[in-house]
């Protein structure tokens, strides 16, 4: 099993979430996980700002399978510019259904791990093109 296989579990996982307990589940998942699982990257983020945000995706996207990401510190913040998403490609190479709010994940689990992180996140686009902004609180625009 590849590491990229993870991403048919949680496309699997998002639908039957979705399907049996209905959107607002889902999304209380999502910021659940963000809040919970992920508090520890909110501390760093809150703690070391900017360039641990852009030292963090930059690492992330460095152990993703495929895809076209780049990640830059601009005046406006760390932004990310995913040009061909590593969890869409796999799906889509696996010959997988993607749910349709598959993308939802990233805007639900980002705001709140920027909000417990004293920033702002911005998301535009979607099904496996999108810019993402971290920035600070009240400046990702």
């Amino acid at each position: 099993m590849s590491a990229g296989d993870f991403y048919f579990a949680i496309n699997a996982t998002f639908r039957f979430i979705h399907d049996t307990y209905g959107k607002d589940a889902l999304v209380d998942y999502w910021t659940s996980m963000a809040r919970e699982y992920h508090a520890g990257v909110a501390d760093r983020f809150s703690s070391s700002g900017l360039e641990e945000v852009r030292r963090y995706w930059t690492d992330y996207f460095a152990h993703e399978p495929g895809g076209d990401v780049s990640v830059s510190l601009t005046p406006r913040g760390v932004e990310l510019d995913v040009v061909d998403c590593p969890a869409i490609r796999w799906l889509k190479t696996g010959g997988r259904e993607i749910v349709p709010y598959y993308c939802e994940h990233c805007y639900h689990i980002s705001t709140t791990i920027a909000e417990q992180a004293g920033l702002s996140f911005k998301l535009e686009g979607g099904g496996g093109a999108c810019h993402q902004i971290f920035g600070p609180k009240g400046g990702a625009s």
